[in-house]
Order: C-alpha cells, then structure tokens, then sequence
C-alpha cells in the first residue's frame, strides 16, 4: 500500500496553494506551519510575505482565506493577530485519514518506505575482548541498535559493525601468559556460558597483569609475543582466536540480556583491518595529507592546539613503526566507503573521543575518502551518572558491570509486576520483569538528547508515573485489555461522527507517526520517538478516562470508533517501540 500523507503534510500543500493563487506576486511560498494550542495549527507565513510584498497582513491574510474551499479538511480557519492563520481541522478528515493508516496492508501504519534510500554503515556496540562489558557500554549499543532499526523501517540499508578492541599489547602478555601456563583459561560448567568464560579470562588477566608488572623477563617474552601476533606466527594466532572466541560467547550473553540481536558477521574489530594500515599509511604520505614529524606520520589542523598554544597532530603511525587508533580508523572508513558503498557512516561513540573523529574526519575529506556524496557522523552520547550526579560507580569506587546493572532492573521491575500482577503464573511474571526491566534501561537512555549526560535512577525507570517505558507498556497494555474485554464489538472508524476534545487529541497525535520517524531518521535523534511516545501515552490515558468504550450507555458506532482510536494506539506504541528496542508486552 502507498504511504498515508498526514493531516500536517496535506494541509501544508493547500495552505501553500492557496498562498500563491490569492498572492501571485509572492512566487513559491511557505506557509510556516505549526501545532497551536489557539486551534490545531497556525501558518505564520503571511507576516513574511506582507514583508516582502509591503502590504497589510491582516488584509493578506484575509485573501488567502478567501481562496481556501470550505468542508473537506479544514473546518474553520481565522485572521488571527497581525496575520497568523488559525487552522481547525474537521473530524471526519482526522478521522479518514487514521483509517488509511489502519488499512496499510504492510502493517506500516502508512509510514513512507523509500526503498532507493541509501546505505549507512552503524558503528556501535564496541566492547573490549578479554574485558567485562561495564556502565559505559551500555549507551553505544543501545542508542546503536535503536538507530538500526529506525534507519532500516525508513528504507536505509544498513550494515552493521561491531567495532571490537581485539588488538594490542596486552595480547602478547595475555598469550605468553596462557603458553607459559596451559589450562588456566578452562572453565568448569556449560562452554556457553558467557559468565564463566568472562570470569576465567579476568582470572587470566589479573595473573598476567601481576607478572608482567614484577618479571622483566616476562615483559620482554610478552612483547616479543606481540612481534609474533602482528607477524602472523600460527600458534599466537590460535592462542589469539581463542581469547577471541572466548570473548564473543560473554558478548552474546550480555547483549542477549539486553534484547540484542548480534551476529558474527558484523563484528569487525580492530584486528579485521591490520591488512590496509601500510597502505592507508602510504597513501596519505604520498597525497601529501600527512607527513613526517620527529619520525611519526602525522596529520596536522590549523584548528586543533595543545594548552601551549601549539598544534596537536593525528598521529597515524608512531616514530617507533607503530600504528596508533587513527590509522585503523581510517582504514575502516576506507573499506566502508570503498568496500561496503556507504554514502553514510555513523559513529556511536562516547562524546570524549569527539576530537579524535573530528580529526580523522577530516583526515579522510583530505584524502578523498568523505566528499559531497559521503558523508561522517559521530552521533556523540554523554556519561551515565549515577544518583549524585558523579559518574555511575559502585559503593566501592569501581565501574559497575552492565550485567549487575541490567540483573538489578530485571529483579525491581519484576517486583513490580508482581505487585500489580492479577492473572499472570510466575513464569509470565518472569519473562514480562525482562521485557520491563530491561525497557526501562534503554528507554531512560534514549528518552535523553544522546549528547547530555543522564542520571541512573532505577526506582525512577521502573515506575508507572511519568516519563518511563513502564508508562507506556502500561498503556499499551491498557489498550490491549480493552480489546480482548470488547467480545463481539468491532473496531471501526465512523467519519461521520463528531469528536470529543480528547478523541482529536489522540486522533492528531496518532498521525504525526510517521513525520516524527522521518525526522528521527534523519537528525539520528531517537530521543524524539521516545518523547512522542510518551505523549501519545498520556493523551490514550486522558482519552480513557474520558471516552468510555464499553459502557452500556455509550452508542454503538461511538464504542466502535473509540475501540478503533485504541487499537492505532496499541499498534502505533508497538511499532515505535520496537523502533526502541523495547517489548510491549499484551498484559502487564
């Protein structure tokens, strides 16, 4: 089915239609539309065009009026002020155009597909192999993985990456380590088990860490071992993957935890480009892009200094022949763009690395990489703090792991469900404290702007009052239940009706779906789908306590048309939920 145009996008082309028939002189014109708490939208475009034409507004304002047809979508429209135009809507437009969005036989809610969208390349979800996954993971794959699926509902083909700290100098310590001591990376239980594979490479690393720190001898085995890995010797190797693979198994725990889809294939780690960095080097000296400085390569900004006023340069490769992040980089930017044809590349990466990516960026622009066609964006997040406004530690000063974290969710939203529980088994109890808990960590992160910092609450996430997912789920649920209670009634939208405050509320609102996913897309601001959920949520509630469906009093084609206002509602929660991350549970 072809996409629903909403009431906004439709009045916008009258309004703008009718500007240029009633004021010709005007050429193309913009009637600036907004929502209007004066009526359901005001133009305040004729202020502009009284400006540049030197006439009256009101008057002009009153010969564009003049031209517009009664009946169809606009039921009333008024001179306001100086000029402005108020716009009211009629209800059987409101009401029409919500049927359309219910019939899209795609389940799109009439929401547009732009099938020759371009293709985006998603860095995000980076941990650290042979390390626990902490607080500080949390925002890069959750805000990532919302971003996913948004990009690809709207059309975009998506490639994802998991850009993975698998390289280094703590890999030779860590292999000569396990040569030196064969067995120690075994351990007992299920080999699935990501937990006990973490906790026997922690159990390595502190025991590598403390030999390297106080035998000399060690140290200098360990990075003879690092010469071995970047030469390719086979038995490093293998020692190598096998951290790898190690790491991977508590990676899919975590993320599984976390109501993630993670495949293999799209794991890509630092390591994955070790083939391009003499060529990226070579190429970058040879255009000129960067250059020699006290034996490093390195790439210098007018606009980038040190505290002392002087130049502060990317260093691609180091004077001692290695190669630093900016070179791996940029070789991942070259195979993206030149490999994987993206026009996009967006970096979900914590704001305190902006100055690196505003350098490599711009690395790449010099060297051809980036262009008019492909484009760069870190789509920087901010810290997690915790309750006093300081970055989220445990009592003991230390990182707190993202499975304590999201295992302490999981047990206070279940409590809460319990508590509200009336006709659920305690397996149901279980599997609906997941969905909640877990929605309640990602919906506190993406119902704050990415780049501010926000405070971990968990008493907050899991409350049914006020901006959280639980609200929401709540709703979603509430609507749900008046489905399954309505038996035989059917859900049916009646044009002809006239509505009730709260029923346009929720009608006007439920239309904006699509221009909010649209504009969410484009400005990588998911924020914003969270924020018009809630709303949506707390209009459905205003619209419950307000317009009966089931009450005997209430006249049949009026039920059926507010059970038809519920279900887009459950439908319109779910589907942007699920652009989230987040499960909606059928009851709660």
């Amino acid at each position: 089915m072809a996409s629903v145009n909403s009431l906004a996008s439709t009045l916008q082309q009258q309004l703008a239609d009718a500007l240029t028939a009633a004021l010709p002189d005007a050429g193309t014109a913009d009637p600036l539309l907004r929502r209007s708490d004066r009526a359901d939208f005001q133009a305040n475009g004729i202020l502009a065009l009284a400006k540049k034409l030197k006439g009256n507004p009101r008057e002009l304002a009153s010969q564009v009026t003049a031209t517009i047809p009664a009946g169809g979508l606009i039921k009333e429209i008024e001179v306001s002020g100086p000029g402005f135009l108020n716009v009211t809507l009629s209800d059987r437009a409101i009401i029409e155009t919500l049927a359309a969005r219910d019939a899209d036989d795609e389940g799109r809610l009439g929401v547009p597909y732009n099938s020759a969208a371009g293709t985006t390349v998603i860095d995000y979800a980076q941990p650290n192999v042979a390390k626990e996954m902490h607080v500080g993971h949390l925002r890069s794959a959750v805000i990532g993985d919302a971003m996913v699926q948004i990009l690809e509902f709207t059309g975009e083909t998506v490639v994802r990456r998991h850009h993975i700290g698998d390289w280094g100098t703590q890999f030779g310590m860590l292999i000569q380590y396990l040569i030196e001591h064969p067995g120690e990376l075994n351990h007992e239980g299920d080999a699935a088990d990501g937990e006990a594979a973490m906790s026997s490479l922690n159990r390595l690393y502190k025991a590598s860490r403390a030999l390297f720190d106080s035998d000399e001898e060690f140290k200098a085995r360990s990075r003879d071992r690092v010469v071995a890995l970047q030469a390719g010797d086979e038995q490093t190797l293998a020692m190598w993957l096998r951290f790898v693979d190690e790491s991977k198994i508590y990676f899919y725990s975590v993320f599984n935890k976390l109501d993630m889809e993670i495949r293999d294939a799209d794991i890509v780690g630092e390591s994955g480009y070790n083939d391009m960095l003499e060529e990226t080097c070579r190429i970058l000296e040879e255009s000129g892009v960067a250059v020699r400085s006290e034996g490093a390569l390195c790439v210098f900004f007018d606009d980038v200094k040190g505290p002392d006023g002087n130049p502060v340069p990317l260093i691609v490769k180091k004077s001692n022949g290695g190669y630093g992040y900016a070179a791996t980089d940029l070789s991942a930017i070259r195979d993206r763009v030149q490999n994987l044809k993206a026009n996009t590349l967006v970096y979900v990466v914590d704001a305190r690395q902006s100055l690196h990516f505003k350098m490599v960026f711009e690395t790449a622009r010099r060297a051809g990489w980036l262009n008019e066609d492909v484009k760069a964006v870190q789509l920087a997040f901010g810290t997690v703090l915790g309750k006093d406004g300081k970055p989220f530690k445990t009592r003991a000063g230390e990182t707190v792991r993202l499975e304590d974290l999201l295992d302490e969710a999981i047990d206070r939203a279940s409590a809460v469900v319990r508590e509200k529980a009336k006709d659920l088994t305690d397996e149901e109890i279980a599997e609906r404290g997941a969905q909640v808990g877990v929605g309640a960590v990602k919906y506190a992160d993406l119902s704050t702007s990415a780049a501010r910092d926000y405070k971990f609450d968990l008493d907050q996430m899991v409350s049914l009052n006020g901006d959280t997912s639980v609200y929401i789920q709540y709703a979603h649920a509430r609507s749900r239940s008046i489905k399954r209670k309505a038996g035989e009634l059917k859900s049916r939208p009646h044009p002809e009706l006239e509505l009730a405050p709260a029923e346009r509320a929720l009608g006007l609102h439920l239309d904006q779906f699509g221009e909010v996913v649209a504009e969410v897309a484009t400005a990588y601001e998911p924020h914003k789908l969270a924020a018009y959920l809630y709303q949506l949520s707390s209009l459905f509630t205003t619209f419950y306590d307000q317009c009966p469906v089931l009450k005997p009093e209430v006249p049949g084609d009026v039920a059926e048309n507010r059970l038809f206002l519920s279900d887009l509602t459950a439908r319109t929660l779910h589907q942007g939920m699920e652009l989230l991350g987040i499960r909606t549970p059928e009851r709660l």
